[in-house]
């Protein structure tokens, strides 16, 4: 089976959930999130990670980037979307079709990359 690797910039909260459920999955959207939004670029993911989640309060002032792979031919049925620069696309799922979009994660969610902005307090292992 062929398969494409995808990346997700995560804060600490949407980590734990996601170290909850043994790495396999996701966590299901906030009310005001109408999409999940995994990018088809490491870097694009780290600057993510790093410019807009470790100033951030809401993300604990750390950013992660994960990493796992789906199908190709399940990831053909997105559109991909470019959102700025050249290698800034991603795919959008619309989050009433996340459970969907889990199970086709094959294997676990593997953090990558960690970035940690001046006001994170917690600590800086997993």
């Amino acid at each position: 089976m062929q398969t494409t690797k995808l990346y997700r910039p995560v804060g600490v909260t949407e980590l734990k959930l996601i170290k909850e459920s043994g790495w396999k999955v996701y966590p299901p959207r906030l009310d005001w999130q109408p999409i999940f939004y995994p990018v088809l670029d490491k870097e694009y993911a780290a600057k993510i990670a790093k410019d807009w989640n470790t100033p951030d309060e809401f993300s604990g002032y750390a950013g992660f980037v994960t990493e796992f792979e789906i199908p190709t031919n399940y990831f053909n049925e997105f559109e991909v979307q470019n959102v700025g620069a050249s290698n800034h696309n991603e795919i959008w799922v619309k989050s009433e079709d996340l459970e969907t979009f889990n199970s086709k994660i094959i294997g676990k969610i593997k953090v990558i990359q960690a970035f940690y902005g001046d006001k994170y307090e917690g600590i800086k292992t997993l």
